[in-house]
C-alpha cells in the first residue's frame, strides 16, 4: 500500500480515491500524540493492513522522535503487543490512557 502523510492522520486510498486505511491522531497539549482512531476498508479486512498500517504510523512515530498513547482500541492493544519493539515511542503507561473509540470517523 502506499502511505500519505498529513497533519492529523496517515492513510492510503485507492487507485479511485476511496479510503482503504486511517490512522488519526490528535497533539496533545505536551507535544505527545494520542492515536485515536484507525480504521480499515471492509474489503481489506483480515489481510493485516491494520498491522501494516500501525507498523507504518510507529516508524513515523519514531523518525519524527514523538512519543505516542493510544486511546483507539486497535492501537491500544497493538501496542501492548508490540511493545517490545516499539515501547520507546510511548509515552508514559499505556495502562492509564482512557481507551474508547473516537466518534465520527468512518468504522
Amino acid at each position: 500500500m502506499e502511505w500519505k502523510f498529513e497533519e492529523g492522520r496517515i492513510f492510503s486510498l485507492s487507485d479511485s480515491g476511496e479510503l482503504m486505511a486511517e490512522a488519526t491522531y490528535e497533539v496533545l497539549a505536551n507535544g505527545n500524540l494520542n492515536i485515536d482512531h484507525t480504521y480499515v476498508n471492509p474489503s481489506l479486512r483480515g489481510r493485516g493492513i491494520a498491522d501494516e498500517m500501525m507498523r507504518v504510523v510507529a516508524e513515523y512515530l519514531r523518525r519524527e522522535g514523538c512519543k505516542a498513547v493510544a486511546s483507539c482500541s486497535y492501537a491500544h492493544i497493538w501496542f501492548e503487543r508490540n511493545q517490545e519493539k516499539y515501547g520507546d515511542i510511548l509515552s508514559g503507561n499505556q495502562e492509564d490512557v482512557d481507551v474508547a473509540c473516537k466518534i465520527g470517523g468512518p468504522h
